[in-house]
């Protein structure tokens, strides 16, 4: 088993370091301190554009892979992920529409308009699904109510003009460019409703893995614990969608290389886990978004999907080690988890 603490530990370093450090002007690891607290151009670049930008990219990760984890315990499937059951499409047409309708809207309202998005895809897969009776229902509806939204998106971008047409495409490829210490302050009031209920819903998540008959044996209501698991994912996954746009897979590898590196843990551990993954992924994918074409960047979305897409179906078709068919809070037979992670 990897260490996982110290890959993480020396991921994150590497990678705030490559963030804090290169670019236009580029700054030498040993005056980042004196830079940092200094008000010269290096200092003003460091604090009002590096630095925010490698804290979102930090928020926003730990959220899009908590929300992943969430989703794929609660439904018992290594692919339900927010871009399969209709949540990041909601979420980006709710902030899309507004903009290409010429629609003023304040900056405090754009989270609203994307949590409004989430709820319209997660309750319209949730009620052609039957409202969460079958995970596996849930997840191909969800595909096509994904695909549904994604040609409304389509729809709204013929009807754009070419500045808007710009702007959506850049957004809902995800992007983390000039974004600023005030787009890092809108995540914290959604964290502070989130992360409690995520410390409340993860041990439900453990008892869901073990199959819906042995959950309800166990008092575990199957369709409301679904369905909050559902909600606590669409306030995790809205507020990101809407500062950064659909940062694809990262819901989907996350998840991944916390059950691979930890395959003996219980789903608290892999929650936390899939956090911390879920941060370096996005912040590691920002830095060739960043330098790879500079000056020009390319949307950090693009570099999530690219990258992220064939790393966690080379960890799919990896066969599972004997501890992960087995999680801490109890045992179940294959046959018990239809379509789920086995």
């Amino acid at each position: 088993m990897i260490r996982q603490p110290a890959a993480a530990t020396a991921l994150l370093v590497v990678a705030a370091g490559v963030a804090l450090c290169l670019g236009t002007p580029y700054v030498a690891p040993h005056r980042l301190p004196a830079a940092l607290s200094g008000d010269g151009l290096e200092g003003v670049i460091l604090t009002e554009l590096r630095l925010p930008r490698l804290v979102l990219a930090l928020a926003a990760g730990a959220c899009l892979g908590a929300a992943g984890l969430v989703l794929q315990e609660a439904l018992r499937n290594p692919l339900a992920v927010p871009e399969m059951i209709g949540v990041s499409s909601g979420a980006a047409l709710g902030v899309a529409a507004p903009l290409v309708l010429a629609l003023s809207m304040p900056a405090a309202v754009v989270p609203l308009l994307a949590l409004g998005g989430a709820v319209i895809g997660g309750v319209l897969t949730l009620a052609a699904a039957g409202f969460g009776r079958s995970p596996a229902a849930v997840l191909l509806t969800g595909a096509a109510v994904s695909a549904a939204l994604q040609a409304g998106l389509l729809v709204l971008m013929v009807l754009a003009d070419q500045l808007d047409l710009q702007l959506i495409y850049r957004y809902l490829l995800g992007s983390l460019s000039a974004r600023t210490w005030d787009d890092v302050s809108g995540l914290w009031p959604w964290l502070v409703v989130a992360v409690p209920a995520l410390v409340l819903c993860a041990p439900v998540l453990g008892v869901l893995r073990l199959g819906d008959d042995d959950a309800r044996a166990m008092g575990v209501r199957v369709r409301r614990a679904r369905l909050g698991a559902l909600a606590i994912a669409i306030v995790l996954i809205a507020p990101v969608v809407a500062v950064c746009g659909p940062v694809a897979w990262v819901g989907f590898l996350a998840p991944q290389l916390a059950r691979r590196l930890r395959p003996a843990a219980d789903a608290r551990a892999w929650l936390l886990w899939s956090a911390v993954w879920g941060a370096l992924i996005v912040l590691c994918a920002d830095q060739p978004a960043r330098l790879a074409l500079a000056p020009v960047e390319t949307p950090v979305g693009a570099w999530t999907a690219l990258l992220g897409v064939p790393a966690g179906v080379a960890l799919l078709r990896v066969r599972r080690p004997a501890g992960a068919t087995r999680p801490s809070g109890g045992s179940h037979s294959p046959r018990t988890v239809p379509g789920g992670d086995r």
